[in-house]
């Protein structure tokens, strides 16, 4: 039996292998200034005030990835078997908070058991099915959550994570892989209450990929949006919130709807790669069903359902081997809710991203977004770029010039 000892593993995040087994520190930094031409400072008389921005930023919030460092294990069993394990903290570069609420392995924490022939089973906090379907035909995979649909309406942008989850992974069958997740809601005497549950599948063939995915959340507001440390109970409103006299809204676009019985989203998703270049696309339906019939506040008193689709469409290329660019264009439309017109979306994204190594990269990041009609707060729509606090107008513009160092 071999053994190998690498002092300080804990605080330096060695790689140890003892009797096949492996633990790997991993992590991303990623830092950067950002301008935003507009972004709200309060809402006094229920009217927003705005104003210019310049500001140092991790890249979670305003750049291509969020700021992160984990833990990633494995044990070979035998017969092509191996237990795995990990756990990902999330923090801010600008001061070492954790993010995620608070939590310590708020982006990961999960065990399992992984088998070439049979796939991989997990169970804690992980990402839903869209994650393995659909995300990576989307601008979000290479241009981070700025570049998620307004607010991450359809979760392509990756900030949400499911608690006590089971997750199953199929192998890749002829370029086919399906998976599915089921998440407990763990309410005594009611098992369907606040259960998600999440299914995905995707083929790739050659330089063609496609995939579909589907989420379910019952009661959303905390089974979904409510699930890490500083969120409040049900009756609080854990997606957003219509700002006040001295604070500013936060996702004002689908705020309103914490009083939905369940959270559907369904996406289409696909890519064609010639040479340099990949064209790719999603199509989504985000869904806030039976309004008014669960816990969470529902002051506009809203009834019925909302509907959010957004479309997508992208081209990235290589320029040279260390220098890629992006642009997409998205357009997310909302139904009207008890007559009150419905509201549209409109949005832009750019990016080049230069590699000085495979670990060390710069880039340059802008992002347009126009909205119009009226919001879930019963306002004017104003834009709301990812990451970013909602603009006072129509209109939002930001540019962004980052660093990244993965390790």
């Amino acid at each position: 039996m071999k053994h190998c000892i690498l002092g300080g593993l804990a605080a330096l995040g060695a790689v140890c292998a003892h009797a096949q087994s492996s633990v790997t520190l991993y992590g991303i930094i990623d830092a950067g200034v950002s301008y935003a031409n507009d972004v709200q400072t309060a809402r006094p008389g229920g009217r927003p005030t705005g104003a210019g921005q310049v500001s140092f930023q991790d890249g979670l919030t305003a750049g291509l990835s969020g700021s992160r460092w984990g833990f990633r294990g494995s044990e070979d069993l035998g017969g092509g078997l191996k237990t795995i394990f990990t756990l990902e903290n999330g923090f801010t570069i600008n001061n070492g908070a954790l993010t995620q609420g608070g939590a310590e392995f708020g982006r990961q924490a999960f065990v399992g058991l992984a088998s070439t022939r049979l796939g991989t089973l997990t169970f804690g906090r992980q990402y839903d099915t869209l994650l393995d379907s659909i995300q990576r035909f989307s601008a979000p995979s290479w241009a981070g959550w700025m570049a998620s649909h307004v607010g991450d309406i359809d979760d392509l942008g990756l900030l949400y994570r499911i608690n006590n989850a089971v997750k199953y992974v199929t192998p890749v069958f002829g370029g086919l892989r399906v998976s599915g997740l089921y998440s407990f809601g763990g309410v005594p005497g009611a098992g369907g209450q606040n259960q998600v549950w999440s299914l995905g599948a995707s083929y790739e063939h050659g330089g063609f990929g496609f995939g579909a995915g589907y989420l379910n959340a019952r009661n959303p507001n905390v089974s979904f949006y409510g699930n890490t440390p500083n969120k409040g109970l049900a009756t609080v409103n854990n997606i957003g919130s219509a700002g006040s006299a001295t604070t500013p809204e936060s996702f004002p676009a689908f705020a309103g709807y914490a009083s939905a019985n369940t959270l559907e989203i369904m996406g289409l998703g696909g890519s064609y790669s010639f040479g340099r270049t990949t064209v790719g696309g999603v199509l989504t339906r985000t869904r806030f069903d039976s309004l008014g019939s669960a816990s969470g506040p529902n002051p506009l008193g809203y009834t019925g359902n909302a509907v959010f689709t957004s479309a997508e469409l992208g081209v990235r290329t290589l320029i040279t081997p260390a220098l890629q660019t992006g642009i997409a264009f998205d357009y997310t439309r909302r139904n009207s809710v008890d007559g009150d017109g419905g509201a549209r979306y409109l949005q832009l994204d750019a990016v080049a991203d230069y590699a000085f190594s495979t670990r060390t990269d710069v880039y340059l990041l802008a992002i347009l977004q126009r909205a119009s009609g009226r919001d879930s707060l019963g306002q004017p729509a104003v834009a709301t770029i990812g990451g970013f606090t909602p603009s006072a107008t129509d209109k939002q513009v930001v540019v962004r010039v980052g660093l990244r160092q993965r390790f």
